[in-house]
C-alpha cells in the first residue's frame, strides 16, 4: 500500500478498532494510537518527499497513483501531493493528533466523539491527496458532516443552532461547489474525447472564456464560505464559540484550510483568465474579511469569540494573498494557513482548559491568572505575540511574506487594499493585548480561582505538539518556505 493511501486507511482502521472497545481509557487510548500514527506518516512522507526533490526529481506531483472506480463517468481515485499539500497534510496531523489529548478526559460518549474526530480528519488527508475533482468533493464531504454531530451533541450553549446553522451554510457552499465542479467536467473534453474529472488534465485545457467567468465565481465562493469570506463567514464564530475544544482546534486549525487550499489548486489552477478578470472582485471581499474580523474580535468579551473572529480575519487573509497571483504571495497564503492552522488549535486548546477550570470564557470575569496557571497563561501569551505578527514567530513570516507579496503590484487599486489589510495587524495587536492584560495580568479577581489544577500531562504534551511548530516555523522558515515555492512554478506560469 503506498503511503497517500495509507493516510486514509490508518484512520479508517482507527474508526473500525474504536467500534469495538469499551470505555474512555481504551477509547482515547486506540485514538492516540491511531493518530499518531497518522503523525509518524506525515513527518515520513514530508522527509520522503523533501529527499526525492533533493534527489533532481521535478514532476509535478510525487507519489502519484491512479485507479479507475467508476467506469461509466471516468471517475478515478487519482492521488499524489506537492509542497502545498504535504505541508498542509503535516499541519493536518499534528492539530489531529494535539486534539486527542486535549481531549483526555471527555466522558460523555467518548467512543463516538473519537470516532468523529477521526472521520473527519480521515476526510480531511483524502482532500489534500486527492487529484480527481469528484473524489475530493466526496472527502470534502466526508469532512464536513461530521461537524454536525460533534457540535450538536457534544458542544455547549445554542450547539443546535450552530449545527444547523454551520451545516446549512456549508451546503449551500457544497451546492455552488457541485454545479462547478460538474461545469468543470463537462467542458474538460472540448475535441470530443472523453470527460475527465483529473485536475492536471483539465489544467492543461484552455477552458472558453465565457465558461470560465461562469464557474470560477462559483468555485471560488463554493470554497469561500468554508473559508469564511465576508458575507458568507457568519457561521464561523457561533460553530467556534459551541464546538468542544478538540473541534474547535480542528474547525480552525485544518477544516477551514480546505477553503484556502480549494480555492487555491480549483478555482485559481484551473481557471486562471477569470480569476485574474475577476479577482479584483474578491480581493474587496477578503479585505473587508480581514478588516471585519479584526474589529469584530475586538468587541468580543468571550475567549472563544474572540478567537473565532480571529480566524475570520486570518482566513480572509489566505484567500486575499491567493488573489494577489504571484509567487511571493502564493508562498505567504500557504503559510498562513500553516501558522493560522498552528496557532489557532493552540488558541482553542488552552481556551478549552482554561473554561475546564473556571466555567467562563468571559474575559471580565477573569484576572490574575498568570500567578494561578503560569504555563497555560504563558503559553497564551506566546500564541498571542504569533498571532499579532512578532518576529521570530509563525505568524511573522507568513503575514510578512503576504504583505511582501500582494504589494509587488503596481496597480493603485492593489496597494490600497494591501494597505488596509496591513491596518488589520495593529487591531490585532489591541485585542490580543487587552485580552492578555485583563485575564492574566494584575491581582487575581476571583479568590474561587486560587487553587485551580495546573495543567495536567497530557495537556502540556498537547500543548508542545503546537508550540514547537510554531516557533520551529518562525525560526527556521527557510525549507518550509523552499518546499512551498518549488510547487508554485506550475501554477504560476498559468498567469
Amino acid at each position: 500500500m503506498d503511503i497517500l493511501t495509507s493516510l486514509v486507511v490508518v484512520p479508517v482502521l482507527t474508526v473500525l478498532a474504536l467500534f469495538f472497545v469499551k470505555g474512555l481509557r481504551q477509547a482515547r487510548a486506540w485514538a492516540a494510537i491511531g493518530t499518531g500514527i497518522e503523525l509518524l506518516l506525515a513527518i515520513w512522507l514530508t522527509v520522503w518527499y523533501l529527499q526525492l526533490r533533493g534527489a533532481g526529481h521535478t514532476e509535478e506531483m510525487l507519489f502519484m497513483r491512479d485507479v479507475l472506480w467508476f467506469k461509466s463517468l471516468n471517475i478515478h481515485y487519482a492521488i499524489g501531493v506537492d509542497g502545498i499539500s504535504v505541508a498542509l497534510i503535516l499541519l493536518t496531523a499534528i492539530v489531529l493528533f494535539a486534539g486527542v489529548f486535549i481531549s483526555w478526559h471527555m466522558q460523555e460518549l467518548s467512543k463516538e466523539f473519537f470516532i468523529s474526530l477521526i472521520v473527519l480528519g480521515t476526510g480531511v488527508f483524502g482532500f489534500f491527496i486527492s487529484l480527481d475533482l469528484f473524489t475530493m468533493f466526496l472527502f470534502y464531504e466526508l469532512a464536513v458532516i461530521p461537524m454536525y454531530l460533534l457540535i450538536g451533541i457534544w458542544g455547549t450553549g445554542p450547539r443546535e443552532y450552530a449545527a444547523m446553522k454551520l451545516t446549512l451554510m456549508l451546503m449551500a457552499g457544497s451546492a455552488f461547489l457541485l454545479v462547478g465542479i460538474l461545469g468543470l467536467y463537462f467542458n474538460s473534453a472540448p475535441g470530443g474525447g472523453q470527460l475527465t474529472f483529473n485536475i492536471l488534465e483539465i489544467a492543461r485545457l484552455d477552458l472558453p472564456m465565457n465558461m470560465q467567468r461562469f464557474l470560477f465565481p462559483l468555485i471560488f465562493m463554493g470554497f469561500g464560505v468554508l473559508g469564511a469570506l465576508f458575507p458568507f463567514h457568519t457561521w464561523s464564530p457561533d460553530g467556534h464559540a459551541s464546538a468542544p475544544t478538540a473541534v474547535s482546534m480542528l474547525h480552525a486549525g485544518v477544516l477551514m484550510k480546505l477553503g484556502g487550499y480549494g480555492a487555491f489548486r480549483v478555482a485559481m489552477y484551473l481557471l486562471p483568465a477569470a480569476a485574474a478578470e475577476m479577482s479584483w472582485i474578491f480581493i474587496i471581499l477578503t479585505a473587508i474579511s480581514v478588516l471585519y474580523g479584526a474589529f469584530g474580535a475586538l468587541r468580543q468579551t468571550d475567549l472563544k469569540y474572540i478567537n473565532a473572529y480571529s480566524s475570520v480575519s486570518h482566513c480572509g487573509l489566505v484567500l486575499f494573498a491567493v488573489l494577489m497571483l504571484n509567487k511571493t504571495s502564493f508562498d505567504g497564503a500557504v503559510l498562513q494557513m500553516l501558522s493560522h492552522g498552528l496557532m489557532t488549535a493552540l488558541f482553542f486548546a488552552l481556551i478549552g482548559m482554561l473554561y475546564e477550570r473556571m466555567h467562563t470564557r468571559d474575559i471580565y470575569k477573569m484576572g490574575g491568572l498568570m500567578k494561578v496557571l503560569p504555563v497555560i497563561s504563558s503559553v497564551y501569551v506566546i500564541a498571542g505575540l504569533a498571532s499579532l505578527g512578532l518576529p521570530g514567530l509563525s505568524g511573522f513570516v507568513a503575514e510578512m511574506t503576504i504583505f511582501v507579496g500582494a504589494f509587488q503590484h503596481e496597480d493603485l487599486f492593489y496597494r490600497i487594499a494591501v494597505i488596509g489589510s496591513v491596518s488589520a495587524i495593529v487591531v490585532t495587536a489591541v485585542y490580543i493585548l487587552r485580552a492578555v492584560g485583563i485575564m492574566l495580568m494584575g491581582p487575581l479577581k476571583n479568590p474561587a480561582f486560587a487553587d485551580l489544577p495546573k495543567a495536567a500531562w497530557q495537556e502540556r504534551l498537547g500543548i508542545l505538539l503546537l508550540l514547537v511548530p510554531i516557533a520551529g516555523m518562525g525560526l527556521f522558515p527557510g525549507w518550509l518556505s523552499e518546499m512551498i515555492m518549488n510547487s508554485l512554478d506550475h501554477i504560476v506560469a498559468k498567469f
